[in-house]
């Protein structure tokens, strides 16, 4: 049992501020919560939540963190003119150069840096087409090992040959079996779901849509694919199917209301109505958006559940969030705070659907995912201004402790691992992987 004393909770939906309360949990669930209720209980871990605050965890909706070793790489890589060249030319010739050790340390410091910015749970999109056998389960030991809840998948696509889509395949069937075991043997105490994972329509065949079709109805899980990131996408498909993204999907029997699709920013009318129709999640990634120049998302506020995702930089909601709503108002949208605070709160409910667990509140009966803040404002703090503290205001840099599954992850900006042997294995992968990119 932990308590955390005399802390102020916020939630995000419906915003809220609490004055100082005592927050129990017990074993994986938030148990009581009320005012100089500490001494009712007996725990083993206290933690003085005085003048400071708690809320629920971030969710990073949409990630790649096999891209984690790509920073600052230096490597023979072309200037790119547009994003199907920045897909030939960087990303997928590192996703070929990727190994076990390089996918394992992309994991293992991806969860770490999700952690230390108050993200608890990434939902990850992985790329690995020389290391996809076990990649899954690889990643998915990354995340046990930090304490970052997950929900994985692989992308599959017919980019590398039939032998490389098949693989693919056989990883998502395999992965989602796995969770199934853990679901039955841990049940609430498991960290990682999966997702069943596709790269994008346009390196997709429709017969391997129907195979990815058929592994969404069979698992009960939904689709994670990139959707009309860029125009090329939606131009292909009509060129080559006579249909948009959205509608091959439909009509292949891809859409639930699990799918998370991830970008969105060239989408009809049409093919938002037809998300909005299956309860689907569309997921914003608007600082990937502006790194490959490829649109703003301006029907943001017709979709019914958007929730907010990096696409690979990195794991830090806040920076998302804040650079998301920037964005917004620079392009003229009619988005506020409130509205963004909204799409981080949505990555929860994506939560609860796969692991049937309640996330997203700090309530009694809640799953324990939580981040304490030390933040000092010099202004007013409630319900009322909540949004706009969290654009204007809070950051990564006051995350103190992080609580994933009633865990402490991260006490006192400090891991209850040393981490400084991960990151010095990490350099050396790294250097290996830039190597070996200049030969593919």
């Amino acid at each position: 049992m932990i308590i955390i004393k005399n802390v102020r909770v916020i939630n995000f939906n419906p915003p809220e501020v609490s004055e100082p309360v005592d927050v129990v949990i017990d074993k994986n669930l938030i148990l009581d919560i009320g005012r100089y209720i500490s001494g009712n209980y007996s725990a083993e871990d206290i933690i003085d939540g005085q003048g400071k605050y708690i809320s629920p965890g971030l969710v990073c909706a949409h990630n790649h963190f096999y891209s984690a070793l790509s920073r600052g790489i230096i490597a023979n890589i072309p200037p790119s003119s547009n994003f199907q060249e920045i897909l030939k030319n960087l990303w997928w010739r590192l996703d070929r150069a990727l190994d076990e050790e390089s996918l394992y340390y992309s994991g293992i410091v991806g969860a770490l840096e999700a952690i230390k910015t108050g993200t608890t749970s990434v939902i990850d999109h992985s790329a690995s087409p020389n290391y996809i056998k076990g990649s899954l389960t690889a990643l998915k030991n990354c995340f046990e090992k930090v304490g970052l809840r997950g929900i994985l998948c692989y992308e599959v696509t017919d980019r590398n040959g039939d032998e490389g889509m098949i693989a693919g395949i056989d990883e998502s069937k395999a992965f989602a079996e796995l969770v199934g075991k853990d679901r039955i043997e841990k049940n609430n105490t498991r960290l990682v779901e999966a997702a069943i994972g596709a790269h994008a329509s346009f390196t997709i065949s429709d017969e391997t849509l129907t195979r990815l079709a058929a592994i969404v109805k069979e698992s009960g899980k939904g689709i994670h694919i990139h959707v009309a990131e860029d125009l090329s996408d939606e131009v292909i498909s009509y060129n080559n199917y006579e249909l948009s993204v959205i509608e091959r999907l439909e009509k292949a029997g891809a859409l639930n209301d699990k799918s998370i699709l991830a970008h969105g920013v060239h989408l009809s009318d049409k093919e938002i109505d037809i998300i909005n129709s299956f309860d689907s999640f569309l997921v914003h990634n608007p600082r990937s958006n502006m790194n490959n120049s490829i649109g703003f998302m301006k029907k943001l506020s017709v979709v019914k559940n958007v929730a907010l995702g990096t696409d690979g930089i990195g794991s830090n909601m806040f920076e998302e969030m804040k650079i998301g709503y920037f964005k917004n108002q620079d392009a003229g949208n009619s988005l506020y705070p409130a509205d963004y605070l909204q799409f981080l709160f949505n990555g929860n409910k994506i939560l609860s659907r796969y692991f049937n667990q309640s996330f997203g509140k700090i309530e009694t009966g809640k799953v324990a995912d939580m981040v304490m803040y030390d933040y000092q404002s010099p202004t007013p703090l409630n319900e009322k201004n909540l949004a706009g503290h969290f654009i204007f205001g809070f950051s990564s840099r006051d995350v103190e402790t992080v609580i994933v599954n009633g865990k402490i992850v991260y006490r006192d900006r400090t891991f209850t691992f040393d981490v400084k042997p991960i990151y010095e294995s990490a350099q050396a992968a790294a250097q290996k992987l830039w190597t070996k990119i200049n030969s593919i």
